[in-house]
Parts: structure tokens; C-alpha cells; sequence
């Protein structure tokens, strides 16, 4: 609109976000309200409009996040634990819930050094990389390694861990590291786990935006947690353990895949802050 001072008021744009039904509008639009001036959102004092360019900028924003683009594709940032990742179309976004399952595996990476060793942590199905990252960080001493098969995604966690000191390679999760089989001590995975006939019950914004390798995972959504399965046992040196991410629907199915293959024990399934089934853990018998 040449030669018009628009202005833009961020509660107007929150209740656009709110009609169209994404999920948090209020601190969406907050974030890109930050975005556009290149500030943090908590850095922002109260702000009743947006006037000039960063208005058209702020405008553009929410019209296309109203259109169910993801938040994190439109800043190119996802936040995940004590780090900042790069993300956006091609890679799926790493989501909260999963900090839970990456503090277990820095839990239990943090305890072998007690043993007199350097803790071993594999990281399968890595995508942006978001847990072998997290769990470098918060353990620089131990050995992370992660695989993904996926070209474009591999490509976003080569971004994100340049520098880290993470063995990334691209590869099946199913038959990667037999040059760390019998070493490992901790085995992490957040898989696809989401049923085929389930996906039109799938939030937009991952349905229309996530790559669909890293959400879909059978007629039953169990096929790649069986991988880890028997792929960590094989992996980890006896004792070690394993964890993988699983949907709420799943906390009896998905740690039954573990209990089946008669290799693990203390197969314990943990509920997420809201109560819901997330994500299994076992230890391989030793």
C-alpha cells in the first residue's frame, strides 16, 4: 500500500489467529511481533500497534500463520530444551513433549561417568537433530552420535549440529553404527508413530507441513518403534538403556513392542506434564 502508514494492532491479529483456530494465538502473534522487530518476545513491553513496514511484514506473517503455517517455519527457529535449532519446511519441528524423553537421556548419559567411562548416547531418527544436540550441550563430555535417513532432514540437523561435535551420518535407523554395536550406553529415538488411518485427525500445521516420513508409521503407527526395539539391543552394551517417544494413544502398545522381544527389562512407560502416555524406557538384561 504505497504512500499508506498502515497500522497493525497485535490483540487484532491474535483474534485472527484465534478464528482460524490455531491453538495459541496470543503468543503467536506475540513471537512474530518480536520476529519482525528482531527482538525477544520478552524483551517486548506492551505494544498496541505496529505501524510502517514492520506492519506489512507483521500482517504477512499472521495472514500466512492463520493459513495453519507453522510458527517456527515462519521465525526459523525452534526453541527445544537450553538450544536453538534452525527448522522449516522439510524437517520435522521438534515439539515439547520431547523434552521430556532428551532430559532422560542427558539423566542417564550424566550417570556414566561414575563407571569410568564416556557415556555413549545414540540418537535414531534424530530429524533436526534436536536431542543429540540437546543432550551434547547439557553433557559435553559424552559421545553423541545420530542418524537420519531422510536427505532434506539430514540436511537441517547437518545445520543445526555443525560445530557440536555429534557424530551425524545419514542412514536407516534399522542398520546404522554396527562399528558401536555392544558400546552404547544410551539409546534414544523419537519416531514416526502416528497410525495411517489417523491422519486426517492430524493437526494442520504437522499434517500439511511436516514431512509425512516423520509422522506416519504403519496401520497401527507401531512400525518404527519395533525398529528400535531390536535395533538398541544390539547397540547398547548390557545394561543400557533405551528410550523412545510414542503417541498418548500408545502406553500400553508401545512398551508391550519392548516387552515381546524378551531382551529388555524395567520396560517403563512415562506420562508427559499433562498426564498423557509419551514416551517408553527399558534396560537391556544383562
Amino acid at each position: 500500500m504505497t504512500g499508506v502508514r498502515r497500522t497493525v494492532a497485535p490483540a487484532a491479529a491474535a483474534d485472527r489467529l484465534r478464528s482460524a483456530g490455531v491453538a495459541s494465538p496470543e503468543h503467536d502473534a506475540a513471537e512474530l511481533l518480536a520476529h519482525v522487530h528482531g527482538l525477544e518476545r520478552k524483551t517486548l513491553f506492551r505494544v498496541d500497534t505496529v505501524e510502517g513496514e514492520p506492519a506489512d511484514r507483521f500482517d504477512a506473517l499472521i495472514e500466512r500463520r492463520a493459513a495453519r503455517e507453522p510458527l517456527q517455519h515462519l521465525t526459523g527457529a525452534a526453541f527445544f530444551r537450553h538450544v536453538e535449532l534452525a527448522v522449516g519446511p522439510g524437517v520435522f519441528v521438534p515439539r515439547p513433549e520431547t523434552e521430556l524423553l532428551a532430559g532422560w537421556a542427558v539423566e542417564h548419559a550424566s550417570a556414566v561417568p561414575a563407571a569410568g567411562r564416556t557415556p555413549v548416547v545414540v540418537d535414531l531418527c534424530t530429524g533436526s537433530g534436536a536431542i543429540a544436540k540437546a543432550v551434547t550441550d547439557e553433557v559435553p563430555d559424552a559421545d553423541v552420535h545420530a542418524v537420519e535417513l531422510d536427505e532434506s532432514a539430514h540436511d537441517w540437523a547437518e545445520r543445526n549440529l555443525a560445530g557440536s561435535g555429534v557424530d551425524l551420518r545419514q542412514g536407516d535407523m534399522g542398520t546404522a553404527f554396527d562399528d558401536l554395536l555392544g558400546t552404547v550406553d544410551v539409546v534414544v529415538c523419537n519416531p514416526p508413530y502416528i497410525p495411517l488411518e489417523a491422519r486426517e485427525s492430524v493437526a494442520a500445521e504437522a499434517r500439511d507441513h511436516d514431512p509425512h516420513p516423520a509422522l506416519f508409521s504403519g496401520d497401527d503407527g507401531l512400525d518404527a518403534i519395533r525398529v528400535p526395539a531390536v535395533r538398541a539391543a544390539l547397540l547398547l552394551r548390557p545394561g543400557g538403556v533405551v528410550g523412545a517417544e510414542h503417541a498418548d494413544v500408545q502406553g500400553e502398545s508401545a512398551p508391550a513392542v519392548f516387552a515381546a522381544t524378551g531382551r529388555w527389562v524395567e520396560v517403563v512407560d512415562h506420562r508427559d506434564p499433562a498426564g498423557r502416555p509419551r514416551f517408553t524406557t527399558a534396560r537391556l538384561a544383562r
